[in-house]
């Protein structure tokens, strides 16, 4: 990798001893492996004393990771096929929001999701991912049409949230939100969606009411980003660690609220390290549930979202 989170720097002192003497024992034909494996040992331990022991502020530090997969990896890491639909049919094409029919394993689906850059020519192009109200639109289109021909939803969210300007507000971005949360809680087929890197706000649960919903082990999912809950709470951005940990925004801490089903597991320090190893736990995942879901009529599925939606944030919950 070209970079590292700050955290990783032991880890990846301790690699980079590996690999150097290994290129030693090959350019000078000596004899390091008792000293690699020594090392290869001691990186073992060093891995599990990081990253079992991350903070709230370090894993929204790997959520937002430049290197993390996006939409746009997992589409041919998952998908043996994607055509992508385009427009919300009254304003524009959304570039922040990406649709299309693919096809997972053996099941067609409507795939939907949120969509950030590479590059700094693409984030400007997408709008880090942040979509507009065409964007809600479009998905929402989408959606439609997914129910219309008996096709599953999956969604992947990897947001900061919706489209925070004046001109989202002009188009009706908190109406086109609303519109999704209500119609997506009575779509007549299974939805499953996975929040891959960062969930942020009204932006996330646009696209994310689910018969089913997955987090990524180090991804985050909250109504706030820490920064702008510490701006709120302490006025002082430079809080935004404390209000990490005050937000239970973590996989484990909304495993446990009933906010979201299942945790898909990570290589070691996150999905940047192997994405093909990610997206083959990604895959499964929603092939397990979709296969689930597809046993029960309209109506069960329809019920049993409300039941699960209604059911959070009830009183004595921890």
């Amino acid at each position: 990798m070209e970079s590292l989170l700050d955290f990783e720097k032991p880890v990846a002192d301790l690699e980079a001893m590996i690999e150097k003497l290994k290129k030693l024992s090959v350019e000078q034909k000596g004899d390091f492996t008792e000293q690699i494996t020594q090392l290869e040992k001691k990186l073992i331990e060093q891995k599990k004393t990081v990253y079992e022991n991350l903070s709230p502020w370090h894993i929204v530090q790997i959520a937002r990771f430049k290197e993390r997969p996006l939409l746009q990896d997992f589409i041919p890491l998952i998908c043996s096929d994607f055509v992508e639909l385009h427009g919300d049919r009254h304003f524009s094409d959304d570039h922040a929001m990406v649709g299309g029919f693919a096809t997972i394993g053996d099941t067609k689906v409507m795939l939907i999701g949120n969509n950030k850059g590479k590059s700094i020519k693409e984030n400007v192009d997408r709008n880090f991912g942040q979509a507009k109200p065409d964007g809600y639109r479009k998905a929402l289109r989408l959606m439609k049409l997914a129910e219309r021909y008996g096709l599953p939803v999956v969604t992947l969210v990897d947001t900061q949230g919706a489209f925070p300007g004046i001109e989202g507000e002009e188009r009706g971005q908190h109406e086109a939100i609303a519109r999704n949360l209500l119609e997506m809680a009575r779509l007549q087929v299974p939805i499953v969606s996975v929040v891959t890197g960062e969930g942020g706000s009204g932006g996330a649960i646009g696209v994310a009411v689910g018969d089913v919903v997955m987090m990524f082990q180090y991804s985050i999912y909250s109504v706030i980003s820490p920064e702008g809950c510490a701006a709120i709470l302490w006025r002082d951005g430079k809080e935004a660690p404390k209000a990490a940990e005050a937000l239970k925004l973590t996989a484990p801490d909304l495993l446990r609220l009933g906010v979201i089903d299942e945790i898909i597991p990570e290589p070691a320090g996150g999905a940047h390290r192997n994405p093909q190893q990610a997206a083959a736990s990604l895959k499964e995942a929603v092939l397990r549930h979709l296969k689930k879901l597809s046993t029960l009529p309209a109506k069960k599925l329809v019920d049993k979202r409300f039941e699960k939606f209604s059911a959070m944030g009830q009183f004595g919950r921890e």
